[in-house]
């Protein structure tokens, strides 16, 4: 898979770009790779349906991908992503500053300040083909007023990069990592990318689930993406999904 296997369609406003992936696999897309950006969401959502800031200045884009890989595979495919996500935002800003890091699973940091939100949603189509859509927002000059986690945005650790600019990084990156990533042949090389820029292994994390939370000491992710906690209590758990805080 190389840059010129996907496509990018530009969008002024829609309701969600996720959205618009997923009517154009129902109309029958069938090439996949496809790349919708617009300047303003009108009903931007991220993780468990929350609202994400979309006014015009930041990037909201979304891929569109037609059976990627076998469903056993998919679930590295959001850390794939956040990689590609902190490589382009890498390209962006300037150095000496705070960390750029990537949270478990996959929410990009400067500073332990969240500036992205990548959300993936599958449906099975009546052909019976898989459209899976990644929808990532990122931060350059707005960011929620009551956020649930700490934010910032691009524009605040001295990157004056437009929406396309950082688009055509995000475009190229995307397209580098799913090659490594391989259908998820290659997802060890990938997660061993994703380590690399990992937030906070070897320190005490509580992770909450809906109905409880657990404390321990972030040990790392096993090459299938999962979080690999050492519990309070002594045993290791592997988790799939959770809510991660520090400290």
């Amino acid at each position: 898979m190389s840059i010129d296997d996907f496509r990018h369609e530009a969008m002024v406003e829609t309701p969600s770009t996720n959205i618009e992936c997923f009517a154009r696999a129902r109309a029958g897309d069938d090439g996949g790779n496809l790349w919708i950006t617009a300047i303003r969401q009108t009903g931007g959502r991220g993780r468990r349906g929350r609202p994400w800031v979309s006014e015009p200045g930041n990037l909201y884009a979304s891929l569109l991908l037609i059976d990627p890989a076998p469903m056993d595979r998919i679930g590295s495919l959001p850390l794939a992503f956040a990689l590609a996500v902190y490589r382009a935002i890498r390209a962006v800003l300037p150095t000496g500053g705070a960390p750029l890091e990537i949270k478990w699973p996959n929410d990009v940091l400067i500073g332990r300040q969240k500036t992205c939100g990548i959300l993936m949603e599958a449906e099975l189509l009546p052909d019976g083909r898989r459209a899976i859509v990644i929808g990532i927002g990122i931060n350059i000059a707005h960011k929620p007023d009551n956020p649930l986690y700490p934010v910032t945005m691009l524009s605040e650790h001295g990157s004056s990069c437009s929406p396309d600019e950082l688009f055509a990084h995000l475009f190229r990156e995307t397209a580098d990592v799913l090659r490594d990533w391989d259908e998820g042949r290659g997802v060890a090389g990938v997660m061993a990318g994703w380590r690399a820029a990992a937030c906070g292994i070897g320190e005490h994390i509580t992770v909450n689930f809906p109905d409880r939370s657990i404390g321990g000491r972030f040990v790392g992710i096993d090459d299938n993406g999962y979080l690999l906690l050492d519990e309070d209590e002594g045993a290791r758990r592997s988790i799939a999904a959770g809510d991660v805080f520090f400290g």
